[in-house]
């Protein structure tokens, strides 16, 4: 491969805590450290065959660590291989990869980043296959990824997941209720297992445990005694104290 002096970027697929941190890491390391031109693709793979993109340079990613979803937008639908199209109201499909290439080819980009999950990286692969020069970053939340310590986005969901237990458990106790806290994850349970230690849970079923649903009822009915006698013992420990009182 020769020199490398403009790149291509976007954002496939689903939200992502973290997804303009991505895209302001790549964009000041390929201009700082490299001196490259950095293209950013709106909306997707879907910008990448309708030629709709913008410059990013050091001052548009500037301050957007802390903002949500991604300024270049995304969407889960829009594949090349497969574009969905609409002519006089009718749907119709067709491979419009070539024309997505051949719109690199016109912006003199060397090469491109695409930020997705399975399904935009799957693409990604595809192009690979066709000749254009990828880089894959894996978007999951669900810290599914072999070989990797941390993907980006984990550290958000465990804290939010985590919040939501701090404030499910009061509801819970104030309404004598058993409170279920479902989370991200498929087929991957991190989420749910440090949220699960972190907030405190009573019980945290992972996919790649098997549970047996009997378990998980004893230790809620072993719960729910042990908070009725807490507060039994509470009550009898108060009017102990008010009999000496007299």
């Amino acid at each position: 491969m020769g020199e490398i002096n403009q790149i291509g970027l976007l954002t496939g697929g689903g939200d992502c805590p973290g997804l303009n941190s991505v895209i302001r890491a790549i964009t000041k390391t390929a201009i700082n450290s490299y001196g490259l031109e950095v293209i950013g693709f709106v909306d997707g793979f879907s910008g990448l065959v309708e030629n709709r993109y913008r410059q990013l340079d050091l001052r548009s990613v500037s301050g957007i660590s802390h903002t949500g979803g991604t300024i270049l937008g995304t969407t889960n639908r829009d594949n090349p291989f497969r574009f969905l199209t609409i002519s006089e109201g009718n749907q119709q499909f067709s491979d419009e990869s070539d024309r997505a290439i051949s719109n690199m080819k016109h912006l003199g980009l060397d090469g491109l980043i695409v930020i997705g999950g399975d399904g935009s990286l799957h693409i990604a692969q595809k192009f690979h296959e066709k000749g254009v020069a990828i880089v894959g970053v894996p978007k999951t939340i669900d810290n599914d990824l072999s070989a990797t310590d941390v993907t980006f986005g984990f550290n958000t969901a465990v804290n939010t997941a985590s919040e939501a237990l701090d404030k499910l458990h009061t509801t819970a106790e104030s309404h004598h209720r058993v409170m279920i806290l479902e989370v991200m994850g498929r087929y991957s349970g991190w989420i749910a297992l440090q949220a699960g230690m972190s907030g405190s849970a009573d019980v945290i079923l992972i996919p790649e445990i098997p549970y047996n649903i009997e378990a998980v009822m004893a230790k809620i009915s072993q719960r729910y005694r042990q908070a009725i006698n807490s507060v039994l013992l509470s009550w009898l420990r108060e009017l102990n104290q008010k009999m000496v009182r007299w």
